[in-house]
């Protein structure tokens, strides 16, 4: 990204660059290493970071094993919607939780952490809303006492907690931008084509660039 496009008005949305979502990790994205180092690096270049990191209870509705008979990676219709079903990961406390050491720069130049996820019987992908997505979670409020107008996101997973939180930021009137070189997505497979593809119709029909 070069420099000369980001302005005193844009923040950067690191999205969950957790150690489960690396390899090794309980939810791993491929190659979601590969992008700690470059995010650290791209942080510099920003007035305004932001980071968010997966804080589960252990337990939490979203997991397939809180389910008897259920599988990680099925679907099940939650009182606030379709809801994937996830293999245990990013429980509070647990190393899987903490951040990448790679990005731990970028952590550090972070003026909000904010922790999602936590509410035992809602998962929460987007940065700015839980999965019943009516429940805030501060994070426009602040952007706008900052001045921030637009957000550029990068982390972990392109097309799960990036790109929901970037479709919330369009909703909440910020301008929105997805760094594809510093992400990954999981790409699950559908009846056509894979999650991945079909996150990107609901980001080009919502503005926001990619």
């Amino acid at each position: 990204m070069d420099p000369s496009d980001v302005t005193p008005a844009d923040a950067l949305v690191i999205v969950d660059p957790q150690i489960d979502f690396c390899p090794g990790g309980r939810l791993a994205v491929a190659d979601g290493d590969a992008v700690m180092g470059p995010i650290a690096d791209l942080a510099m270049q920003f007035a305004h970071v932001v980071v968010t990191q997966d804080w589960h209870p252990a337990g939490h509705s979203s997991f397939a094993s809180s389910h008897a008979g259920r599988q990680p990676f099925e679907t099940m219709r939650m009182p606030y919607g379709e809801q994937v079903l996830w293999p245990d990961h990013c429980i509070q406390g647990t190393p899987g939780a903490d951040f990448h050491p790679a990005v731990d720069a970028a952590v550090a130049r972070a003026g909000l952490i904010l922790r999602k996820g936590q509410h035992p019987d809602v998962d929460s992908y987007s940065a700015f809303f839980e999965n019943d997505k009516t429940t805030r979670t501060g994070l426009a409020g602040y952007l706008r006492d900052i001045g921030v107008r637009r957000c550029v996101f990068v982390g972990l997973a392109y097309d799960f907690c990036v790109a929901w939180s970037a479709l919330d930021a369009r909703r909440e009137g910020f301008a929105a931008a997805i760094r594809k070189p510093y992400t990954r997505a999981i790409a699950m497979p559908l009846a056509q084509g894979t999650t991945a593809d079909a996150i990107e119709v609901q980001l080009s029909a919502a503005g926001v660039a990619f």
